[in-house]
């Protein structure tokens, strides 16, 4: 990459499937989701912040800026990507944000490079594996900041994808990950209780 990116993960919502609380910290492994997350990610960018919404205590142990949501209502990840654009453009000097899930622990390690590489500076660059799109693992232009603002107060619309597609985008694939006798989708996140399980069971057939 040849411009320092800015990197917030997205830790906002509700976690209703899990029964409420905060599925980034939740145990894997030993560790929290959110560990293995900040591991993966924080070597891929420049400054590092967490989107979460209430007492921002429990993520004490982050050590890094938490951005609650500048909208209100808990309208999903968009508000998340807009407060990290916000942070990015008034306390960073990056010009783009890379957003991460925080219940998606084992994301490419070339995530934001492949991102970066495939675009100008004025493009949304979007994750995709299995022919499937995946909104939140993008590349963000600061310069976004005020139309999503406006298409999330002014229009109520919370659609991540229905925001990319009013702009300039690009897909950027990224291929399966080799596991001992089986392949993963990178962006396996963790919804449901038989998600983390199943999370457990992915961490054991990982390559050395």
């Amino acid at each position: 990459m040849s411009v320092e990116v800015a990197g917030v993960i997205l830790a906002g919502g509700l976690s209703s499937r899990m029964g409420g609380g905060d599925k980034g910290l939740l145990s894997l492994g030993g560790k929290s989701v959110l560990e293995w997350v900040t591991a993966q990610f924080a070597p891929q960018v420049g400054p590092l912040a967490l989107n979460a919404n209430g007492d921002p205590a429990r993520f004490s142990s982050f050590q890094r800026p938490i951005l609650v949501d500048t909208v209100a209502g808990f309208p999903g990840p968009l508000a998340g990507i807009l407060a990290g654009l916000e942070w990015a453009a008034s306390e960073t000097k990056t010009s783009t944000v890379v957003t991460v899930a925080a219940d998606t622990p084992f994301f490419p390690e070339n995530l934001v490079s492949e991102l970066a590489n495939a675009v100008d500076h004025d493009t949304i660059a979007v994750a995709r594996s299995s022919g499937r799109l995946h909104p939140t693992f993008a590349l963000w232009p600061i310069g976004l900041r005020e139309p999503l603002r406006h298409f999330l107060v002014e229009e109520g619309n919370r659609r991540v994808l229905s925001f990319i597609e009013r702009h300039r985008f690009i897909e950027v694939d990224f291929p399966l990950l080799p596991l001992r006798d089986d392949t993963l989708d990178p962006f396996f996140n963790i919804n449901t209780p038989a998600d983390l399980t199943e999370a457990e069971r992915i961490l054991k057939e990982l390559p050395a």
